[in-house]
This record gives structure tokens, C-alpha cells and sequence, in this order.
């Protein structure tokens, strides 16, 4: 739901309501950072304060070349250089000016705040029937721009600007919430522009921008509990449904797509969490994948291509049937374990439910359906899921001193609850004759993207070779799963 106090401050321009002066001319902006606000008209006078881009003033009078202003922001006064200001006409004659303007800094980096101060101008000038989706779609793009790139900034240099530019648009409505993810502190925007543009008439466009803005993945909270990141998820996917696809172009549906592809990729793990049947789910991710025409994918969506395929492959076992009898060699079976456990337990033909070869209980989710044993019953490979996005896979193996599990993770760096690393390594056949296995894996870790075939050893699960396209090993070439080849999303 919008915030009422906040749309009013956009339609009413905010700071520009606190002038007591008939003139509605009688404003200026500023246009350049770190101008200075001086006690008098002459550049060896005091500094007042320092203004940034986008910081709106009371024009009250000039001298020499320097305006008389007054900063209600700052409740202070003085002069600044008229060449550092823009004077602004917020009659409904000047509005098509205004917005002209906003167009040009809509996509100007490092501009945001000058360009929400003028559309904050052009929200007080219009007529209320002229008022579009165009001036909130810009507005939205460049506070959700502002808080990305105050998140992902390295260059210490820009710090004092980029803090100066947040407190500039707050001074206009413009609510950033922030919260740590993976050791860093992540900015995003509310978004309450971009609720604006889905509930007025605007173009296909501005809506699937809007919904891809208010369905970041990054911007959902890390500490909010399971129950509140399904109903995040299930509102994430509604709103994407709600963009009209047909019009669009290519680069903007692939987007689209993969958005959607995560989103249900993550609904099907809550469901499969809550005991529920997540297949519709899993396969709606699984389409919405298949659907993303790679021919015009942008360089910039090559990220989130693999992330997304790396959600869905996570999931895939959520879209295949559950065996209906138990094959007739070693098996696994589940079972309730302690609240919110389930336990694995490994049979044969001598060893029933009542005494296992081995028991383990785990609080991820089991894919059961996944299970896959070698010709010598001496091995089995099960996909075991914990996080959302994450998924493991578990060795049950014989040695000379009877049975055990041996864990592999995707990759080396601890999971990430919040799924912005995902990961998943599995099966992908066995070596007849040894005790090799082929395996495929997925994985964001350190930044990086990791996708390689691989041939592991079944007895220390070392990376005895590795390449990324399996036709480039020989091993893996020859003895591949066809299940695996059919059903994986590794091949994509």
C-alpha cells in the first residue's frame, strides 16, 4: 500500500509548500554539489552551508550576481551564486518545461537528486488531470537508482556526495530502507512511486519496470521470518503477473522472465516446506526459464540469467513424480523426526524401516525422487535441499567399516539464507567399473560465478577433472544419466 503522507508531499512538490510568497516563480534549484551558502553576496563571506544538486530554495531577492534564498530544510539564510541555481516557474504553463527536464535526468547517473527536485516541480505545476504515469515512473527509476548505487558504491570519494544526495531526496518524500545483507549495508526504495505507475493507466513499459523494481530480490528483508518471505514472495509474483508481456520488447520480457522464473522458484520451496505440493509451482519457474530468449538477452542480464536458472535448478525436483514403489537394490526412505525434521534412511533387502543400514535426519528438504544408487549397490546419490536456492548432495556410500554420508555443497562459501548466492551441485551419473561419479554445478560465491561438469572421486569426493561442457570430458561424455541430461537446467 502507498504511504498517504508521502504521495501528498510528491503532488504538493514538499519543500516548496513552506514559501509564504504569492510568486510562484520565487524558487530555485540547485544544480551543482558542494555550493556554498554564504552569509553575504561575495565569495569571502561566511559559509552558511553546503548545498548539494536537488536541494530546493526560497528565492528572495538578488544582489550582484548571487540570489537571496532561504533553505527551509536547513532553516537558514543567505546567498548562493545565481550561476550554481536554477530559478524555477512552477505556473501550468511552465509544467511541459519542468518535465522535459526530468526526461533528460531520468537516466543521468549521479543526477537523482537534481532530477527528483524537478519532478517534485513538476507535481506542484501540473494541473492534477494532466498528471501521468511518466513523472513517478522517472521519479521511481531515479530513487531506485540512488539507493543502488549507495549500496553498491566503493569509491570512498563519493560517499559525502551520495550521503548529501539521500538526505536531499528525503527532504522530499523520497523513504529508502536500508538493512545489512552479506556484511554490507543495502539500500532500496520503497517503491511507493512505482505502486503509483501499476495503479494508473501507463504503458506496458512502465509497468514491467515498475514491477521489476518493486520485486528486487536484494530489497526483501534478511531477517523477515519464513511465513513473511512466502507472502513477500506470493505478492512478488502477483505483481508480475499484472505486466502486460505481449509489447514488449525482447530484452524487457527476458527480464521479465527471469524475475518470474525466481519468484516461483522460491514459492515451490515454501511449499514444499509447508507439506504442501509444489509442482504447478516448480514448473511454472521451470517454463518461465525455458521461455527467456537468449539471442536477446543483455549483457547486463547475464547475472541474472544464471541466477535464476541456478533458483529453478535448485528446485527441479519439485516438478518430477514421487516413485510409487521403492527400486530393488539400497533405497531411502523418509520419515517425521523431531519437530521440523525428516529422517533418511538407507534400506536393502536385509535391512527394513525397523533397522536401516543408516539414519540421518536433516531439517532440509529431501528429494526423495532424486535418489539414485550405482550398479553395485555399493553407492547412492540424493539431492537434499536446506535453503531456498541451495541445494546439496549427499553420498551414502559403503566402506570397510560399514556405511556413511558424505556431504557436498555447492560451493565453499557458507549458504545465504536470503538466496542472493545460490547454489546446487548434482548428480549426473555413474562410472560403470568404479567408484567415480559425475556431477554438474551452479554456484554465486565470492562474487563470481562458477558452472562446470565434473568427475568426482566416489571415495574422497575430490574434483578429479572438471570442465565447463561436459562434452568436453570424455568420461562424462560417455556415461551421462539420460534423466539427468532430460531434466537438468544445466545445459541450458
Amino acid at each position: 500500500m502507498m504511504r498517504f503522507a508521502a504521495l501528498i508531499v510528491f503532488y504538493i512538490g514538499a519543500i516548496f509548500t513552506h514559501t509564504a510568497r504569492a510568486d510562484p516563480a520565487a524558487m530555485a534549484i540547485v544544480v551543482q554539489d558542494q555550493a556554498a551558502l554564504r552569509a553575504a553576496p561575495k565569495d569571502s563571506a561566511q559559509q552558511q552551508a553546503v548545498l548539494w544538486q536537488g536541494d530546493a530554495l526560497e528565492v528572495r531577492g538578488r544582489r550582484l550576481d548571487f540570489l537571496q534564498v532561504y533553505d527551509h530544510r536547513r532553516e537558514r539564510a543567505g546567498f548562493v551564486r545565481a550561476a550554481q541555481v536554477r530559478v524555477l516557474s512552477t505556473r501550468a504553463e511552465d509544467a511541459a518545461d519542468l518535465l522535459a527536464v526530468v526526461r533528460f535526468l531520468r537516466d543521468s547517473s549521479g543526477s537523482e537528486a537534481l532530477g527528483i527536485g524537478y519532478a517534485a516541480a513538476y507535481l506542484k505545476a501540473a494541473p492534477a488531470n494532466a498528471i501521468d504515469a511518466e513523472p513517478f515512473d522517472a521519479l521511481g527509476t531515479m530513487a531506485d537508482r540512488l539507493a543502488r548505487r549507495a549500496s553498491t558504491n566503493k569509491n570512498k570519494a563519493n560517499d559525502a556526495a551520495i550521503a548529501a544526495h539521500l538526505e536531499v531526496v528525503a527532504g522530499y518524500g523520497v523513504a529508502l530502507r536500508s538493512f545489512e545483507q552479506n556484511g554490507r549495508m543495502q539500500l532500496c526504495y520503497d517503491g511507493d512511486a512505482f505502486r503509483r505507475v501499476l495503479a494508473m493507466k501507463s504503458s506496458d513499459e512502465q509497468k514491467a519496470r515498475a514491477a521489476l523494481a518493486l520485486t528486487r530480490p536484494e530489497c526483501i528483508d534478511p531477517l523477515a521470518t519464513p511465513v513473511d518471505r512466502a507472502n513477500v514472495d506470493k505478492w512478488r509474483a502477483d505483481v508480475l503477473d499484472r505486466v502486460p508481456r505481449a509489447s514488449l520488447p525482447e530484452y524487457l520480457k527476458n527480464r521479465v522472465r527471469l524475475r518470474t522464473a525466481g519468484v516461483w522458484a522460491s514459492i515451490a520451496f515454501a511449499r514444499t516446506r509447508c507439506g504442501e505440493s509444489a509442482a504447478e509451482a516448480a514448473n511454472l519457474a521451470i517454463q518461465e526459464l525455458a521461455g527467456v530468449n537468449k539471442i536477446e538477452l543483455a549483457d547486463d542480464d547475464l547475472g541474472a540469467f544464471n541466477d535464476a536458472a541456478t533458483h529453478v535448478g535448485a528446485v527441479r525436483w519439485a516438478a518430477e513424480p514421487m516413485p510409487t514403489t521403492l527400486p530393488a537394490g539400497i533405497a531411502v526412505v523418509t520419515a517425521p523426526g523431531q519437530p521440523g525434521q525428516t529422517c533418511i534412511r538407507l534400506l536393502d533387502r536385509k535391512h527394513d524401516l525397523a533397522k536401516p543400514l543408516l539414519q540421518r535426519c536433516t531439517f532440509g528438504t529431501v528429494w526423495t525422487n532424486s535418489a539414485r544408487a550405482n550398479p553395485q549397490g555399493t553407492a547412492l546419490a540424493l539431492a537434499v535441499q536446506p535453503l531456498d536456492g541451495w541445494r546439496e548432495l549427499w553420498l551414502f556410500h559403503a566402506g570397510a567399516d560399514g556405511w556413511r554420508i558424505d556431504i557436498v555443497p555447492p560451493a565453499d562459501d557458507a549458504p545465504d539464507s536470503s538466496g542472493l548466492n545460490p547454489g546446487y551441485i548434482e548428480f549426473a551419473g555413474w562410472v560403470p567399473g568404479t567408484n567415480k561419479l559425475l556431477a554438474a554445478r551452479e554456484a554465486r560465491a565470492g562474487g563470481k560465478f562458477l558452472h562446470s561438469f565434473e568427475v568426482l572421486d566416489g571415495s574422497t569426493l575430490a574434483v578429479l577433472k572438471r570442465a565447463d561442457k561436459p562434452d568436453s570430458l570424455s568420461l562424462f561424455y560417455r556415461w551421462q544419466d539420460p534423466a539427468w541430461k532430460r531434466q537438468t537446467v544445466s545445459l541450458r
